[in-house]
């Protein structure tokens, strides 16, 4: 009699595991609201019909195979949690608590992954993190290139593509301290304004190139011998990530067996979300890349990231918001052109629709330290952004912006955008302009301010022709306007500061 009842049980977890839900769908997560969304899993049993449920609606699922794809329709925010049902006549799936409202994807290398249990104070946020209505799926990486020299073990990690673990879950002190500091901050920010459920999918990775972003079509059609292990010795992969590589892999390696080979962290952490609706993406990146001096090769791969990413998330007005490069007190060849790199993420902002560029001059370290340590304005100024220019919100968001400026004598008139309240944080005059004449050789400027104007002479430049600010690797700035943001960057000008681009369609919810 035992023997049956056993047989009876497994019998009937077999029927249950007959249809499922692919991995990205699981307790606690959150579903883009004002938008379809897809539904995916695959079954046992492909003659039989598959039927999903989910907030009063009932879809049947397109079978092909043993795969079966259901369209919900678009559905307004709703922080009740509610069951997700997948079911066929021989059994049925389920995932629990499953809410709708805004869902963003969270991305880049190491200052993005950096925990919130490794950022100042974060004792009392995490204890402090319990909110039903703010959720994540956290990507945690099983492979990072941190070791020496991967084993036998990592190398067939990486070869089985098992970079990624994780899953959904609810903000709560268990569950928040893993979590991207950035992406935390950024994601309990909206929450709070926006009111309604908001979940983070956060993938990233230390040390990550652009390249290892982009899905292999465009890598193919793009960027001709980077394919294998002929990419590490191709013009995109810069010294530091040629040579983290090497030490991983070893002599005579297959280098297409490396987290940082074209393609191989968009396949293994973003391809599985494709066709998934999300509002928008947060990216922290760019100090690997930026060892490469060439704008037109980093403007080229920035763009390619956004561009396919919205095509094959299925959203071609995508909210992409950026972290410019912040400031960093290293000397070293691997941070010099981080200034040019900066304008790069700039100059993208401009030119392509629906793409931000939030500044953060004034939060990088004091020392040689990649990681600054000061993350919760990063998050919250990615908030603002996010809010004012995808949710119409009226919120501070930008810092001084210089607009142009005039000419008089030996005097520079600079004038701004977002200038309301043009101040410095210490009261003393504002520091890191520089003045150049025809032979575009700088010097120095002495700022005064003058209303929501500064005004620059330079004791070696007679005849100023160009200005620029912000142009170094280090400084110590302190221009904001009334709402403490600092004052962006601006690479040289002859006073005609012309913005190509446009903000995308704003959504008012």
């Amino acid at each position: 009699m035992k023997r049956l009842a056993i047989y009876i049980v497994m019998c009937g977890a077999s029927l249950q595991a007959a249809v499922e839900f692919d991995e990205i769908y699981g307790d606690g997560m959150v579903l883009q609201r004002g938008r379809e969304i897809e539904v995916r899993g695959s079954t046992d049993t492909p003659g039989e019909a598959v039927t999903v449920s989910f907030n009063g609606q009932k879809v049947k699922a397109a079978m092909k195979g043993n795969r079966w794809v259901a369209k919900l329709k678009p559905m307004e925010a709703n922080a009740t949690g509610q069951e997700l049902v997948a079911s066929q006549k021989s059994g049925s799936a389920a995932v629990q608590n499953v809410v709708v409202g805004e869902v963003w994807l969270a991305s880049g290398q190491s200052n993005m992954l950096w925990r919130l249990n490794q950022t100042p104070g974060n004792k009392e946020t995490i204890a402090k993190s319990d909110n039903v209505n703010f959720r994540f799926y956290h990507s945690e990486p099983q492979v990072h290139t941190s070791p020496p020299r991967y084993d036998a073990n990592l190398l067939k990690r990486v070869q089985e593509k098992r970079m990624y673990e994780g899953g959904w879950a609810v903000s709560s002190p268990a569950t928040s301290p893993r979590m991207s500091a950035v992406a935390y901050y950024f994601g309990q920010a909206l929450q709070r304004e926006l009111n309604v459920p908001v979940g983070v999918i956060h993938v990233s990775l230390g040390g990550s190139n652009m390249l290892a972003w982009i899905p292999r079509s465009v890598v193919r059609r793009e960027y001709p011998g980077c394919q294998g292990s002929d990419w590490v010795k191709s013009k995109y992969a810069s010294a530091w990530v040629r040579g983290r590589a090497q030490q991983n892999v070893g002599p005579g390696g297959d280098f297409s067996l490396h987290p940082y080979a074209p393609s191989y962290l968009y396949e293994t952490g973003v391809e599985k979300w494709e066709g998934f609706p999300v509002a928008g993406t947060i990216w922290y990146q760019g100090e690997s890349d930026a060892e490469i001096l060439d704008n037109d090769q980093n403007k080229k791969l920035l763009k390619d990231v956004i561009t396919s990413w919205r095509d094959k998330l299925g959203n071609p007005d995508m909210a992409f918001l950026q972290v410019q490069l912040p400031r960093i007190n290293d000397k070293a060849p691997l941070r010099a052109y981080w200034p040019e790199f900066r304008q790069v993420q700039a100059e993208v902002a401009d030119e392509l629709p629906g793409v931000g560029c939030v500044v953060t001059l004034d939060l990088g370290s004091t020392n040689s330290d990649v990681h600054p340590p000061r993350k919760v304005e990063v998050g919250e100024r990615l908030a603002a952004t996010a809010l004012k220019e995808v949710y119409d919100r009226d919120v501070a968001a930008y810092g001084p912006e210089v607009a142009g400026f005039k000419v008089k004598g030996n005097k520079v008139e600079v004038r701004f955008k977002h200038a309301e309240g043009l101040r410095t944080t210490n009261g003393a005059a504002p520091v890191g302009f520089e003045l150049a004449g025809s032979n575009r050789q700088y010097a120095p400027a002495i700022a005064e301010l003058a209303g929501d104007k500064v005004i620059l002479t330079a004791d070696e430049i007679k005849s100023p022709r160009y200005m620029r600010y912000g142009w170094a690797v280090f400084l110590n700035p302190n221009l904001v306007n009334e709402a403490d943001l600092p004052a962006a960057p601006c690479p040289e000008t002859d006073g005609k500061v012309q913005k190509k681009g446009k903000k995308g369609k704003k959504k008012k919810n």
